[in-house]
């Protein structure tokens, strides 16, 4: 990829092709500036020092570098050839070392950690007692390698399950509708009070007059229709005259229940506590 300084170095006149120089084939020219063939590379041509640096590998951390280097070189992480791991770390130090010192602290600590192994290997191991194996420097060395590589294969295994958002997508469908207002539905106590509250009024102005009448249900429920008609809401106590005595009463509540139960009306009460409305069933156009 070209940057802008070296497109600026290529612009220079000595790095453009002679004028009158016919065109040629791609095979031919060494490249092609701008769709003009470029027979050799410009003298003066410059590349910061930084701009070809190539990184190969990258870690974790300290126990990363150090598995990888055991893996690499297939050696028994159980038996470590410490001068052969310890030289070849010392190497990738050296080389982050020069570019970010902070990042080499962490890694400098390990060098440090090897070093020391290294150096208890070298001397003769301490006296034990008879029947006991000596403490080998490198097994606290091993057992955090150990671990280490445990969790990193633990997390290489989570990262291959398919996750939301990386992998795949939920899907989901918006469906945009018109929303009714629903009052909350009367509970039958709340039904019953209101009847309660009904027969007691009807019982104060009461007359004694007996007579016989034949009440009709259906009679009374094209009454109660013909009430709501026209109108958004009705009380519940309106739609009953308490000076027609309890017969005419009990019998339009029985008018009210029919045309409940086929629909053709709706109860309603906006609130607990609240007076229960009647109004007529709503129907679909």
């Amino acid at each position: 990829m070209t940057s802008v300084a070296d497109r600026a170095a290529l612009d220079e006149p000595s790095a453009r092709p002679l004028a009158g120089m016919p065109e040629v084939i791609d095979h031919v020219a060494v490249a092609r500036l701008y769709g003009e063939p470029l027979f050799a590379m410009p003298q003066d041509l410059y590349i910061p020092p930084d701009a070809l640096e190539v990184f190969l590998e990258a870690f974790e951390g300290p126990l990363d570098l150090l598995l990888y280097l055991i893996r690499k070189q297939n050696f028994n992480i159980l038996d470590i050839p410490m001068a052969a791991v310890t030289r070849q770390y010392l190497v990738y130090v050296d080389e982050i070392r020069g570019r970010n010192l902070e990042l080499a602290a962490e890694y400098l600590l390990m060098a440090a950690m090897l070093i020391e192994i290294k150096s208890r290997m070298l001397l003769p191991p301490k006296k034990v007692a008879q029947g006991q194996e000596p403490e080998d420097p490198r097994a606290e060395l091993v057992r955090r390698l150990l671990e280490y590589e445990q969790m990193k294969l633990a997390a290489a295994r989570l990262n291959a399950v398919p996750q939301l958002g990386r992998d795949f997508l939920k899907a989901e469908v918006t469906i945009e509708q018109s929303l009714h207002q629903r009052f909350p539905d009367v509970h039958i106590a709340d039904l019953q009070e209101a009847w309660r509250d009904i027969l007691k009024r009807a019982k104060l102005i009461q007359h004694h007059h007996i007579t016989r009448a034949e009440l009709s249900v259906r009679e009374h429920m094209s009454m109660v229709l013909k009430k709501l008609q026209g109108r958004r809401f009705v009380e519940f106590e309106d739609l009953f005259d308490a000076a027609s005595g309890v017969p005419v009463l009990v019998v339009t509540f029985i008018a009210l229940l029919e045309l409940a139960k086929e629909t053709l009306i709706e109860i309603t009460q906006a609130e607990v506590y609240a007076p229960i409305y009647v109004r007529l069933a709503y129907s679909p156009s």
